[in-house]
């Protein structure tokens, strides 16, 4: 599937446009339903940016203002609501979400790609500790779908599923790197000690550690 250039590039207009989809809202109620659903933990969205996606949204035809009220002694809120643009958009964008693999940059990748740098046993004590921190978030995430699935329908928790999925196939391949590295079965473990040790990288090595592993 092609992947086009959005109007509005910024997976804060998906949420909104996911919440208004039901009915209008105004910028603070979109705010409390997307916390409430726990949008923020399913992508990585920046609250204080709310104001200028939805202009943007409303500036390129995706929302529209239709009305203003007022609570007391509050400021005047807008009223909007998704326009038909706006839900091709939606639909659009989800296609493509679902069906098209992205680049997808983690942190955690990040310090795989230089492990050399840190002596192997080090990196069995960082790489225990994360495994830890993964089964508590597991266990926690595991608790709090099988509460949530008691009153909401499945389909509106397959991203809670996939999420727990990742953390699962996560914490395994630590696991496996971890059992490699305390059985001494890793098949680079004593060369990448005895870099650390003596200060000498083995032959070879040192050019591969900075040309990453990606091939010629």
């Amino acid at each position: 599937m092609v992947v086009r250039k959005r109007k509005v590039d910024n997976l804060l207009a998906l949420a909104v446009l996911a919440t208004v989809y039901g009915r209008p809202m105004h910028r603070y109620e979109m705010a409390s339903v997307m916390r409430a659903r726990g949008k923020d933990q399913d992508m990585n969205i920046k609250w204080g940016s709310l104001y200028t996606v939805v202009q943007n949204m409303e500036k390129h035809g995706l929302l529209e203002a239709t009305e203003k009220t007022r609570q007391g002694a509050r400021p005047e809120r807008t009223i909007y609501r998704i326009t038909e643009a706006g839900k091709q958009e939606l639909v659009d964008w989800t296609r493509e979400l679902v069906s098209t693999v992205h680049p997808e940059h983690p942190r955690f990748a990040a310090g795989l790609s230089v492990l050399v740098a840190l002596p192997p046993d080090e990196v069995t004590v960082l790489l225990r500790t994360r495994l830890s921190d993964l089964q508590e978030s597991i266990d926690a995430r595991r608790a709090r779908l099988a509460e949530e699935s008691q009153e909401v329908p499945r389909l509106f928790l397959v991203e809670n599923e996939y999420e727990l999925a990742m953390l699962q196939a996560e914490a395994a391949w630590v696991k496996s790197l971890l059992d490699e590295l305390t059985s001494g079965s890793h098949p680079d473990l004593a060369a990448w000690r005895s870099w650390h040790e003596t200060g000498v990288p083995p032959a070879g090595m040192e050019e591969l550690a900075e040309r990453g592993s990606t091939p010629d």
